[in-house]
Formats: C-alpha cells, structure tokens, sequence
C-alpha cells in the first residue's frame, strides 16, 4: 500500500476546491425582431447561459400599450408573411401552456411583454437550463428556434397557445 504524504493530500484538496469556484464562462445568443406584414413591431432579445440559468432580455418597440404574449416556437423561420412558418411553441418537455411560474408550462413560455404608452416593452427573465439552454444540440436547446410576439396577451390556460393572437414580430435564436 502507497502512503501519500498529508501535505500532497492537501495540496490536492485546495486545488480541487479552488476550482470549484471557477464557472464556464457564460453563453450568448440573440434575437432580432422583425415585424410580420404590415406591422411595426420590432427590438431585440438577448440571451445569457451561466451554469444552470439561462437569463433574457428584451426590449421590443412598436407594440399596442398593455400585455403581449411572448414565446419560443419550434422552428426558426420567419418568411411567412405572418411567421406562421415558425410553427407552434417550442416544448421539448411536451407539456400543458401555462405561466413561466407555474409548475407545468412550455419551455418557450415565456408569458407576457407590457407595453408603456410609447409601445416599448422592456423584460428581464431568468429561466433554469433544465428548461431551455444555448447549447448547440439537445432537446432544449433553442439555438435556431424562433421566437414570436403576439398581438394579444397570453391568458396561459387556452391550450396549446394561451390565445396570444397573431404575430407581430419574428426572429431567430441565434449564437452570438
């Protein structure tokens, strides 16, 4: 049997430890919003991955003052003059709609913008990565998904959409 001196055994006990204070450095995704035929709405939506949070912001100009439904959905395309072409909510987990904080709800909800009276609209979300991550593949991954902002606000009960509306504005999840 090999004896390892205390000290080598210590050594290796901070350099472990150190270590675990050090975190992936985070990743970057964005959304550019582009209004659907014969709307205005537009803004950008950045995303953050660090460790087991992935945190968005938005900010979104051209909206009616009040609520707008907000979400991820499962494909990234926007060339349909109403972005249906984006298809349904993005829901990896194959869930109900609901609120972002309730406990069952699609990855891509992601609930309601509200507008000001200028139609600017300013959101800070933070979501777990057990939800929806910017890895590059997996099932919640939502790098090439689009997402979409809706006409009306989400009511999160009507199913499978929360009877958002139609679509004002479309962009793709992209890496930054």
């Amino acid at each position: 049997m090999k004896i390892i001196p205390v000290a080598t055994l210590l050594s290796a006990v901070v350099v472990v430890a150190g270590c675990a204070g050090f975190s992936k450095s985070p990743t970057s995704a964005e959304a550019i919003m582009k209004p659907t035929q014969g709307n205005t709405t537009n803004g950008v939506v950045s995303f953050s991955q660090q460790n087991d949070k992935v945190s968005v912001n938005a900010r979104i100009q051209g909206l009616s003052p009040g609520p707008h439904g907000f979400h991820i959905h499962e494909k990234g395309d926007c060339s349909a003059p109403d972005a249906t072409s984006a298809g349904g909510h993005f829901n990896p987990a194959s869930t109900k709609h609901g609120s972002p904080s309730s406990p069952e709800h699609h990855g891509g909800d992601f609930g309601n913008l509200t507008a000001d009276a200028t139609g600017t609209a300013i959101l800070a979300l933070t979501i777990p990565a057990s939800q929806i991550t910017l890895s590059k593949s997996g099932a919640n991954s939502i790098i090439g998904k689009g997402l979409i902002v809706h006409a009306d606000p989400d009511d999160f009960t009507t199913q499978p959409t929360g009877n958002s509306g139609k679509r004002l504005a479309c962009g793709v999840i992209s890496l930054k």
